[in-house]
């Protein structure tokens, strides 16, 4: 089993963590600034806030896929990393900059996740995928006038797997609420609602807003914490820093095979909470995924 610290071990000092195998990761990672769980390489979203107007908005559904970003020669994962995509998929890309998500279809993240992250891709397995488009990163215009442009830089393309993702406009609150309701019934993730007159702007931004019918958040893995009772053997949870710096142990949502074989320390992982504790801490937190861009 990969190495972890006891549940005990948390309670005792920085040097027993340290003395626990995990002197080097966590040496950096115990200080690590709450900077280190965002890329500046795209343009992230926020968690949308009660208040704000959906009429200034465009809403797409929040698509569970891969984030890919294209530069015009090179498709990569939101970090920078390249992603082993074959030739005959790059090479049918358009000579500009893009910004998507590699999706499969809802609720395929999984199968999705597994096909991207070979080193050497196989060409049925990326023929089953899309590479949806949402936004134009070097296009100078606000969002409206982007998004009015993606359909023809797809059209022009002329690859049946690069697809623009359809953005539509909700009046009110009460018509937003319907939609999210639809799309999760229908096995969707949430919606994606960017305002119409934002230009773009690498970063976590407020002019881009995630809907979903729980918030999620990520955090970075400071150490893995062995199990006990019925998961004696396994890994029990995660030693989590949260983006504000906060740290907490993630213990739910995780399958056995992630048990087995869980994140390694220095991984970001996504988390899926209800509320927070008075002291800002997620509650009812339960892990969702590794993030695919490491």
């Amino acid at each position: 089993m990969p190495e972890t610290v006891s549940s005990r071990s948390l309670r005792c000092s920085r040097r027993t963590l340290l003395g626990a195998g995990l002197a080097a990761p966590l040496a950096g990672l115990l200080s690590a600034p709450a900077a280190a769980l965002v890329s500046s390489n795209a343009m992230l979203a926020t968690p949308w806030q009660a208040g704000l107007n959906p009429a200034d908005y465009l809403v797409s559904e929040k698509l569970d896929g891969v984030r890919a970003l294209w530069d015009g020669h090179t498709l990569r994962f939101r970090s920078g990393r390249p992603i082993a995509a074959p030739a005959w998929f790059v090479a049918g890309l358009p000579a500009l900059a893009l910004d998507g998500e590699l999706w499969a279809g809802r609720r395929s993240f999984d199968r999705l996740s597994g096909v991207v992250r070979k080193d050497s891709p196989v060409d049925a397995e990326w023929h089953a995928l899309r590479y949806m488009v949402f936004d134009l990163p070097q296009d100078g215009r606000a969002f409206a006038e982007r998004a009015r442009h993606i359909p023809e830089v797809v059209d022009a393309a002329q690859q049946p797997w690069l697809q623009a993702v359809a953005q539509s406009r909700v009046p009110d609150t009460k018509a937003l609420q319907e939609r999210l309701n639809q799309v999760v019934t229908d096995g969707g993730e949430g919606l994606v609602l960017h305002r119409m007159d934002a230009l773009w702007t690498a970063g976590r931004s407020d002019a881009l807003r995630k809907l979903k019918p729980l918030p999620d958040e990520e955090g970075l893995v400071l150490a893995r914490i062995a199990g006990t009772g019925k998961y004696q053997g396994r890994m029990g949870s995660l030693l989590l820093q949260t983006p504000q710096g906060q740290r907490f142990s993630l213990g739910t949502g995780f399958t056995d095979a992630v048990r087995a074989n869980p994140p390694a320390v220095g991984t970001v992982v996504t988390y899926r909470y209800r509320d927070r504790t008075a002291t800002g801490l997620p509650k009812f937190a339960s892990f969702v995924r590794v993030r695919e861009a490491e």
